[in-house]
């Protein structure tokens, strides 16, 4: 995905920050699928990005798959429409659910697609951005080990009565039974905010 430029002198708008936002779900599934061994760690390449060293894959299904659902998440965010987005790793075998990735959304009420904010730089939001990639890529050293090979699923919450593509089926909140959770840093563009946290199984 091409990286999104800020003009500070113009501030920020709807469509630029969902632009933001959008890149960082990218980046962030692709390093939390590296940091828990979902896809092996030799489909993954290296980039620069908000100051740190990031992996991507390169399987095409996957990037695929991923252009879809961001291109149809890009147009939830610009209706203001999207609640939170969820990763979901779950064992293959037993298709119980190991780890829950939730990053909840939040959009300014008053904004509108000509409003423009001017509260942070690029340079700003970035720095928070890469906090929130940073303690992802920390993550290994808290969670459990995951001993069995794992799939994923995306959830995505929106409000309702919301038109859903013919694609995408509705599903359960995929929760963990007897989970540990941790809270991650969040991130604010002045237009979204956005804040993680990872549920995980405890043994």
């Amino acid at each position: 995905m091409a990286g999104v430029m800020l003009d500070t002198k113009a501030g920020i708008t709807l469509k630029g920050s969902t632009d933001i936002v959008v890149e960082f779900f990218d980046y962030g599934i692709h390093s939390i699928l590296y940091q828990r061994g979902v896809y092996p760690p030799e489909s993954f390449t290296r980039i620069n990005k908000y100051g740190l060293t990031l992996l991507l894959s390169t399987d095409e299904t996957l990037k695929d798959y991923l252009k879809e659902v961001l291109q149809q998440i890009k147009e939830w965010l610009l209706l203001m429409t999207i609640n939170k987005l969820v990763l979901v790793i779950k064992s293959i075998d037993s298709n119980e659910v190991l780890e829950r990735w939730q990053f909840d959304v939040e959009c300014e009420k008053d904004i509108t697609p000509e409003s423009v904010k001017t509260e942070k730089t690029d340079k700003e939001i970035n720095k928070e951005i890469g906090a929130v990639i940073r303690q992802i890529t920390a993550s290994v050293t808290f969670l459990p080990l995951l001993e069995t090979a794992c799939s994923f699923d995306l959830l995505v919450y929106t409000a309702k009565d919301l038109e859903v593509p013919e694609a995408w089926g509705e599903s359960g909140p995929n929760m963990i039974a007897n989970s540990s959770e941790v809270r991650l840093r969040s991130f604010s563009t002045t237009v979204h905010k956005v804040d993680a946290m990872v549920a995980y199984k405890n043994d």
